[in-house]
């Protein structure tokens, strides 16, 4: 997939914002940070009349599922679950889920000198992405999603998460 030459205005997905995990009571006003990337996220993505969750949780929960859906047994940043079917569920077209791990992300945030809640806001539109069929499992893929990630997280006022250490790389 490939963005549009132009934003598009779409109305913003419903979005259920999960606390798995008591470590993201640390971080207080998040939803809003939340919601904004999503609707920026939308702003590029067709979602019309869609919905989806994000759930926050730690590494011992986010390692079970990435051994469980992705055959590796250790914690990750970030995994994505799109619905099985892309078309309509009743009304509301079912987008799937995000799932965050907190500990990871934070110490990710923390090594790459960046504030927690910007490593947050990438790692949720790298989620959404992932959710609307972007990938980047092969180069010319990675560098779309890429191009479209500093895009969303520039209206956001958040820096280039892939200038420190290039394109290419997740």
């Amino acid at each position: 997939m490939s963005p549009s030459p132009r934003r598009r205005f779409t109305r913003t997905p419903a979005l259920d914002i999960v606390r798995e995990s008591p470590l993201w009571q640390e971080q207080p006003d998040i939803d809003a940070m939340l919601r904004r990337a999503i609707a920026e996220a939308a702003a590029d993505v067709s979602t019309k009349d869609a919905e989806l969750a994000i759930v926050l949780t730690d590494d011992s929960r986010i390692r079970a599922l990435n051994r469980v859906w992705r055959g590796i047994d250790k914690p990750t940043n970030v995994l994505s679950f799109p619905a099985k079917e892309r078309g309509e569920c009743g009304p509301t077209a079912l987008l799937g889920d995000i799932v965050i791990a907190y500990e990871t992300a934070a110490r990710e945030a923390r090594a790459q000198g960046t504030p927690f809640l910007h490593h947050l806001v990438h790692l949720t539109v790298h989620g959404f992405l992932h959710l609307r069929g972007y990938n980047h499992e092969v180069d010319e893929e990675a560098e779309t999603m890429e191009r479209l990630e500093r895009a969303i997280l520039a209206r956001l006022d958040i820096p280039d998460p892939y200038a420190a250490r290039g394109a290419g790389s997740d």
